[in-house]
């Protein structure tokens, strides 16, 4: 681990880079992953779910706390809490990281599909598993 850096797993539209550099944060080490056990959820927005049998694709980065703390005290995404999460790279090791995922899930009927187009347009630039991209919705 980089000093004052940690592993952040993203698996929404934090992982676009430009729109974290529009809020003053500079990931470092920026590296495809999964995360088992989980799946994705889409509601207003995105969240993971336990799910024994699933896994769910993103982006580890390194952040400060300092960035993680500015990135998460905006109103839109305050009512995420970080939870400790085991990626894998896509080199296979695993990296204990923090992700932010909202104590109580969207039910099953919520739907947001400006935020689903947006998500499957941003998986594919950063070169997500097309499969992957297809289940998002």
């Amino acid at each position: 681990m980089a000093a004052g850096r940690v592993d952040v797993f993203f698996y929404g539209l934090f992982m676009d880079e430009q729109l974290l550099a529009g809020k003053g944060v500079r990931p470092t080490d920026v590296r495809p992953a999964t995360v088992p056990g989980f799946a994705l959820r889409i509601g207003a927005r995105a969240t993971l779910v336990p799910t024994p049998a699933s896994q769910v694709h993103g982006l580890l980065m390194k952040l400060t706390h300092e960035e993680i703390e500015r990135l998460y005290a905006e109103p839109s995404v305050q009512a995420y809490q970080p939870e400790a999460v085991l990626a894998v790279a896509r080199d296979g090791d695993p990296v204990a990281a923090l992700c932010y995922n909202l104590a109580e899930a969207p039910t099953l009927t919520e739907r947001n599909p400006e935020y689903v187009a947006k998500l499957r347009s941003l998986a594919q630039r950063v070169g997500l598993p097309s499969d992957y991209i297809a289940s998002i919705q």
